[in-house]
């Protein structure tokens, strides 16, 4: 009984930490310049789930999130040749490589996070609401 508590509870975690990276995505969509001091835009991150409980075990139901990881596709180029962060030389001088993310397919994702957090609230209520019942029967 409560292992279905503990599943959903990871899958709150999880979820949680997935709005999170997306919330950041969102915060820096417009960011030329990484904020570890490496040349570059901000590239998007994703958060990798993984089958198991970080805590209890790779073999113990529920979900983690494995690592957050960069999207290492290119963002797009942008013609601005007055930008601090445009390119100076070659065949793209002038443009700006802009970040990797993409507001429509982010705020897809955060619905979808949105979602799954819902549904494993409404698992831990009706998780709770059993143990209850059984501990009422039982007095």
């Amino acid at each position: 009984m409560f292992g279905a508590l503990d599943t959903a509870t990871s899958g709150l975690i999880a979820q949680r930490i997935r709005m999170d990276t997306i919330a950041g995505n969102i915060a820096n969509m417009h960011a030329t310049q990484r904020l570890d001091g490496r040349p570059g835009p901000y590239q998007r991150r994703v958060a990798l789930f993984a089958s198991g409980d970080a805590e209890r075990g790779r073999g113990a139901p529920g979900v983690h999130v494995s690592r957050i990881v960069e999207d290492p596709s290119p963002g797009p180029l942008i013609w601005d040749p007055n930008h601090p962060h445009a390119i100076q030389s070659g065949a793209q001088k002038g443009y700006v490589r802009m970040p990797n993310v993409e507001l429509s397919t982010e705020m897809i994702n955060a619905i979808e996070a949105a979602r799954a957090y819902e549904a494993n609230a409404t698992v831990a209520d009706a998780v709770k609401t059993v143990i209850s019942s059984s501990l009422r029967l039982l007095a």
